[in-house]
């Protein structure tokens, strides 16, 4: 954006990467006291906070991720009388909730919208289900290119910037022997991300098969069952490596790329595998069942469904034409999705945006 004349800055909760998150884009960041929870005295604070950058920086637009960012973010923005109020929806929270969580998520959801100028769900099932649930701000919903908040790095994501015998040694070090199937996970290791399922699915395999598992615990919001990590921790064909910078190597040492999510909005991490050239197996959610075509780059089965998804995991271990076909196509069918190609068309929606405001204004 910065090279197409926009000046950029940047707000969130502090964190360990703002430093070099900063140093590499070039922006001026600002910390805001956001928590995920629901907090209402934080809540206002950050909220306020929020109106005293906007009214500082008087920006043209303001575009907001994620669920909290993007209510506090959308009120300032409102309030401050800013015309070009953009927020990406990228998974909804609100689709597992349940009960009084679920009532407050989704009035939540609705002030968001009501102080948006546009939403952008970031794919075609995730704007389905907003379009049934919150059809009185549907007129607002548009999906920018295929879809996709961010798109991927193609180049990046690419089996020919690794090195082969690097990745054999991978292997030697997380001692899989090289005639196994190596299943690979990427991800926070929670509840919602079908942890559960998966550990089921993969014990009961028949077969020579690993299972190598790319991200953390969040033991303080989202544990998963005691049963369930010790299992991954007892397991000798288990590999828990935790968080990754560089996630690449473990895809590109691995044969299947499984992902039993719950709910997603257009998960990256599918992309990146497929990018990597791995066939897929994923659930049949919002995201996952755009980028993967049952048959074509990977299997779809149902969410929650820990039986459904051994099967899936076992005929792929089973069948190794199969896995080729799969894997031939995994990386073409995804090419849309590069980094540059959506980047041009969030920039194509900002111009547009501030020429409507401007006529508007007039």
């Amino acid at each position: 954006m910065q090279s197409k004349g926009y000046e950029v800055i940047t707000a969130s909760a502090a964190g360990p990467e703002i430093e070099e998150v900063c140093k590499r884009e070039g922006v001026k960041h600002f910390p805001i006291t956001f928590t995920r929870t629901l907090s209402p005295l934080q809540d206002l604070k950050a909220l306020w906070q929020l109106i005293r950058l906007i009214k500082k920086e008087k920006p043209d637009i303001v575009h907001t991720h994620t669920p909290k960012a993007g209510l506090l973010g959308m009120m300032a923005a409102k309030y401050c009388g800013v015309k070009v109020r953009m927020h990406t929806v990228a998974g909804m929270p609100l689709m597992e909730a349940t009960g009084a969580t679920r009532s407050i998520l989704k009035v939540t959801e609705r002030l968001t919208y009501a102080c948006a100028s546009k939403v952008y769900p970031n794919s075609f099932q995730l704007m389905n289900y907003m379009e049934r649930a919150f059809s009185f701000y549907e007129n607002k919903f548009k999906i920018i290119g295929e879809g996709s908040s961010n798109g991927i790095n193609t180049k990046h994501f690419s089996m020919e910037q690794l090195d082969s015998a690097e990745l054999s040694e991978l292997r030697n070090q997380l001692a899989i022997p090289g005639e196994a199937i190596l299943f690979v996970f990427v991800g926070r290791l929670v509840e919602d991300k079908g942890i559960h399922e998966l550990v089921e699915a993969f014990t009961a395999l028949k077969g020579n098969a690993f299972l190598l598992l790319v991200g953390p615990f969040e033991d303080e919001r989202e544990p998963v069952r005691l049963d369930v990590k010790e299992e991954i921790k007892s397991n000798v064909q288990i590999k828990h490596v935790g968080f990754q910078r560089d996630i690449r190597p473990y895809l590109a040492a691995s044969d299947i790329f499984v992902f039993p999510s719950y709910r997603e909005g257009f998960p990256n991490v599918v992309l990146q595998a497929a990018a990597m050239g791995l066939p897929a197996i994923v659930s049949d959610i919002n995201g996952c069942n755009e980028i993967i075509q049952k048959d074509f780059n990977g299997l779809i089965v149902p969410a929650k469904e820990s039986a459904s998804l051994r099967r899936a995991m076992q005929q792929l271990m089973e069948n190794e034409s199969e896995r080729r076909a799969l894997a031939k196509n995994a990386r073409p069918s995804i090419l849309k999705y590069d980094q540059n190609l959506v980047w041009q068309k969030i920039e194509e929606e900002y111009s547009t945006s501030l020429r409507c405001s401007k006529t508007q204004g007039n």
